[in-house]
């Protein structure tokens, strides 16, 4: 089956002699205008269309009064087995029925009834199982989103709309205009346009409506829930007892947003390490260092009981990343959705996953996480993948300082510095989550006992724990090992 990028490739199709295209879009207006002009193009060829609520119709001329008949899917591909009009048959989610043998079969002999009349059955829906009998006689076409004029356009439509309902001019500011027909890429027209209606309702187009703009986009292109965007994106400076990559983050900034002319954008890293430690909060920091949006990926969503359906979804998803490009593209506990199975969809869906990995294009910067790397597979862990491996350790003296700082301030709570230094001193092999935790139970007890919270009480919960480090200390010590001499210690 060959795959096709381009708008352009129908009429080469067309004037070829591949009997079936796919078209996997969810914007079948686009999908028909792009038939219609290529059709056009290539000798005005008749385009009919096909739904099962409306049957089959001709598509490319009026002829009054509609022209409906063969709702019935066996019924039109009968049809258009035994016409002898030539043309261009779309076909409008059929793909339901393409389970059904009889459904297979028929479409079969209008593609090989193609030598003796020229049909081009063309298939629209937002997701094609092709049946492996018909695989070489098919070719996808990837519809193109709309280009930066059309959704200027969209963006100019929606303001005079708003003109004339209100009978006034709408206030745009031109940088907020520029802005969002920039972060309106990867909607079809209609959401573009729905966006745009919604961003000047009040009136005016300024800087203010982007955020809401933007949460909509995300809302429409996660289809499935497994890409989520998160909004609240922590400061490089909140993290402790990683300088080493936030250092390595800042200096590929520049060759990330394309301000370092000639640098190799980067593409992503791993981080391994103990539990607890940080890895999600330096995910992501990440987008914070960038500036760009954070979107977590979850892969363990991913998986559906259906065979091929779990390798189409996570496609699906990664397009929609390289579409909201620039990014970042967070998948947390990245072992987790590697577990082997029996049916071999992890396989595929890990096949995927790596394909996109080392051939994506867009600017999206993916950090993964992992706490059990002896689970990962050796074609994720090895360089081409991601630029870096990283070990995030337990907190040394200086960044559980750091981390008690910060949660104790973020909770009311004002350490002082003998006061931090007792706390680091009883805290050795504390995670940066216990700390964490021991701030907020000692809220609980200070409340408990009817007064503020104070470092005493912090003190007492760090002394009431057994620490992970102490719980699972092989399990941390035979880490340790495997990191030494493979990973760079995201401390510095």
């Amino acid at each position: 089956m060959s795959h096709l990028r381009s708008e352009a490739d129908l009429s080469a199709l067309l004037g070829s002699r591949v009997p079936i295209v796919v078209m996997e879009t969810r914007d079948e207006a686009r999908a028909m205008g792009v038939v219609l002009s290529a059709a056009r193009g290539a000798g005005n060829l008749p385009v009919f269309r096909w739904t099962v609520t409306e049957g089959l119709s001709r598509a490319d001329v009026r002829l009054g009064p509609p022209q409906s008949f063969n709702a019935d899917p066996g019924d039109v591909l009968r049809t258009i087995r035994t016409t002898d009009l030539g043309g261009v048959y779309v076909l409008v989610d059929l793909h339901p029925y393409l389970t059904e043998p009889m459904h297979v079969r028929l479409l079969k002999d209008v593609a090989l009834g193609y030598r003796q009349v020229p049909r081009t059955v063309v298939l629209v829906s937002h997701a094609v199982d092709v049946p492996a009998e018909l695989d070489h006689l098919v070719a996808r076409l990837q519809v193109a989103v709309p280009d930066r004029a059309e959704r200027a356009a969209a963006v100019d439509r929606a303001v005079a709309e708003a003109e004339r309902r209100a009978g006034q001019q709408v206030l745009v500011d031109p940088r907020a205009r520029e802005l969002l027909v920039e972060n309106l890429g990867g909607l079809s027209v209609g959401e573009a346009e729905r966006l745009a209606r919604g961003a000047v309702a009040d009136g005016a187009l300024v800087a203010d409506d982007l955020p809401a703009v933007m949460q909509a986009k995300y809302a429409l292109l996660n289809h499935g829930g497994v890409l989520r965007y998160e909004h609240d994106v922590p400061d490089a400076d909140d993290l402790g007892g990683m300088a080493a990559l936030v250092r390595w983050l800042r200096l590929r900034r520049a060759a990330f947003d394309g301000s370092g002319v000639g640098l190799e954008p980067p593409r992503g890293v791993l981080l391994v390490g103990v539990q607890g430690c940080g890895k999600s909060m330096a995910a992501k920091a990440a987008a914070g260092v960038f500036g760009v949006p954070l979107l977590h990926l979850d892969l363990a969503a991913v998986h559906n009981k259906y065979v091929g359906e779990s390798e189409r979804i996570l496609r699906e998803t990664l397009a929609t990343a390289d579409v909201l490009a620039p990014c970042v593209v967070w998948v947390d506990e990245v072992e987790k959705a590697m577990a082997d199975d029996d049916s071999g969809a992890v396989r595929r869906v890990l096949g995927t996953l790596l394909t996109w990995l080392s051939e994506r294009r867009s600017a999206a910067f993916v950090v993964a996480t992992a706490n059990d790397v002896t689970a990962l597979p050796p074609e994720l862990v090895r360089k081409g993948r991601f630029d870096e491996l990283f070990f995030v350790d337990l907190p040394d003296d200086a960044a559980r300082r750091h981390i008690l700082r910060v949660h104790a301030a973020r909770r009311g709570l004002a350490l002082s510095e003998p006061e931090l230094d007792a706390l680091v001193a009883v805290s050795p092999g504390y995670s940066g989550a216990e700390l964490e935790h021991a701030v907020v139970s000692a809220r609980y007890a200070a409340h408990a006992d009817g007064g503020d919270v104070s470092a005493a009480h912090v003190l007492a919960e760090i002394q009431a724990t057994r620490p992970l480090s102490v719980v699972m200390a092989e399990r941390i010590a035979s880490l340790r090992a495997w990191a030494a001499g493979r990973t760079v210690p995201a401390a510095g």
